[in-house]
């Protein structure tokens, strides 16, 4: 038996070594090859560190080259090149956009990533002013540049993200969520067509009428089906200004009532968020620097310290000339919210400044170095019905302060999603987008932080709340099962249809591609 299991091991280590032989021999051989790849734009093969890293600093895989595409068909082109090598080489491929994955998702490790941010520079953003107003960009477009050049013609995307430095196709192959979604759905649910490169390099365009189970793949599909190279996006007429409210609240129930009273109602706010405050110093002092209290007096009086209190934001938006009627609906809305009322703060700022408001955040960061600090953010989509429970456990038991990054608390209504999409939601009409978006600090090194992640995480499994992660990172092929639940088959299929070779985005640990040995 000894003599068999040392046969054994040999055997199996001989296969191993074959296995890196061939994958190492794949890569030398193909760099030679890939060089000379007839396209517009570039490879680089050195300096190319930036493309290891993101947004996160948690996770840093070097690539073998990047790919600087000058046009569309220099991603098809590269992607087909790795199609047609098929399963003799491990080469794989990732698109990259601004680099603000958390976990290494548009990473690859001696892979081809693709800097989407290139293709932007050569690819003309396009608005369509009729009846059904629209724009077309590129998929490496940021979408800060994409309001400042919708704004030229009096028009806007209708919904958003908190911080606008990002790629359209970045944000469109996950969901793109803010305070706007309630109303609007997400990014997601806000295209009429896209361009995509698949896992073959064919370039598809696609929508709800042509190819639309690739165009929903696509959407909300974790890079999985295709590169996103071009999208059109939906716009609304742009306002001018926007009144920006803070209130707080002292009980979660009411808080949570609120706001979902808000989401359904028909007249509202334009953008409803929320935040938990747990145990943090002048709360309401730190505003005053950008907001006006109702109350100045009371509001000097509010002390915060040792406190878990709730925030709800919200925002109107409106024009010059319907100032007096915007203010008469705020305060009819507000009248009808339970929080406390010394806590009221209004500010009136223009709606790219509202738009833009995490930007200037971000600056005040960089100042402090604090902004390329690791960042072990968890965002989850927690059922209403489970909602309560969750914010029991987890608010004041499990994070005991949030003087490390804000958590975000607000819900959405999942009429305005769309199904078709591979994104993946709870199976109820409200649920609530809960974000950890946190840093190490003095107090809170990293491991505390991911281990404080785990603790909810694993609240959230022994509860059985029903919660799904948003921008999700498994490990583990049955983690992924259990994400897709249902779903799980269907996302299989549409793999096998667009990418066979599991080419495509591999740093989300879905799939693998597999090499032959011989």
């Amino acid at each position: 038996m000894k003599q068999f299991l040392k046969a054994f091991r040999s055997s199996l280590l001989a296969v191993f070594i074959m296995i890196a032989i061939r994958i190492s021999f794949c890569f030398s051989t193909s760099m030679p090859s890939l060089q000379s790849l007839e396209v517009k734009g570039h490879f680089s093969f050195e300096g190319n560190e930036f493309a290891s890293r993101d947004f996160g600093n948690m996770v840093h895989s070097m690539p073998h080259a990047v790919l600087h595409p000058m046009q569309v068909s220099d991603i098809a082109a590269t992607v087909k090149y790795v199609w047609e090598m098929g399963t003799a080489s491990g080469l794989t491929v990732v698109a990259r956009g601004h680099g603000y994955s958390l976990k290494g998702q548009a990473q690859v490790q001696g892979g081809i990533v693709i800097n989407m941010m290139a293709l932007r520079q050569n690819e003309v953003m396009q608005v369509n002013r009729g009846n059904l107003p629209y724009v077309d960009v590129s998929g490496g477009e940021l979408w800060i540049n994409v309001l400042h050049e919708c704004l030229k013609y009096g028009l806007a995307p209708k919904s958003w993200t908190d911080y606008l430095y990002l790629t359209v196709g970045g944000t469109l192959s996950n969901a793109g969520i803010s305070g706007q979604a309630f109303r609007h759905g997400p990014q997601i649910s806000n295209v009429h067509q896209l361009e995509v490169v698949t896992g073959k390099g064919e370039v598809v365009v696609c929508s709800e009428e042509k190819n639309a189970d690739l165009f929903h793949a696509v959407l909300g599909g974790l890079g999985q089906f295709g590169i996103i190279t071009r999208a059109r996006i939906s716009l609304q007429p742009a306002p001018q200004k926007v009144k920006w409210i803070r209130v707080l609240y002292s009980e979660f129930s009411a808080f949570a009532r609120d706001q979902e009273n808000l989401i359904l109602a028909e007249d509202t706010f334009d953008y409803i968020e929320g935040l938990a405050i747990i145990n943090r110093t002048g709360v309401v002092n730190s505003w005053k620097s950008s907001f006006s209290p109702d109350n100045p007096e009371k509001a000097s009086q509010f002390i915060s310290d040792g406190k878990t209190l709730f925030c709800l934001e919200l925002a109107k938006s409106f024009n010059p000339d319907e100032a007096a009627k915007v203010d008469k609906e705020i305060m009819s809305l507000l009248s009808t919210l339970s929080y406390m009322p010394s806590t009221l703060f209004v500010t009136e700022v223009s709606y790219v400044d509202f738009l833009d408001r995490v930007h200037i955040a971000e600056k005040n960061l960089r100042l402090k170095g604090m902004w390329d600090l690791p960042h072990p953010w968890l965002n989850l989509l927690v059922p209403k019905s489970s909602m309560h429970k969750f914010a029991e456990g987890v608010f004041g038991n499990i994070v005991r302060d949030t003087s490390n990054g804000p958590v975000l608390v607000y819900p959405l209504n999942k009429s305005k999603w769309d199904n078709r999409t591979s994104f993946v939601a709870p199976d109820e009409d409200i649920f609530y987008l809960v974000g950890f978006l946190t840093h190490p600090t003095e107090s809170h090194g990293l491991e505390e932080l991911l281990e404080q992640n785990s603790r909810v995480l694993s609240f959230c499994d022994e509860t059985k709340l029903g919660v799904k992660q948003y921008l999700p990172h498994y490990t583990m092929l049955d983690d992924w099962q259990a994400h897709f639940s249902s779903r799980w088959e269907a996302f299989v299929q549409r793999k096998s249809a667009y990418d066979p070779l599991s080419i495509l985005a591999p740093g989300q640990r879905i799939f693998q591609k597999s090499v032959s040995v011989l």
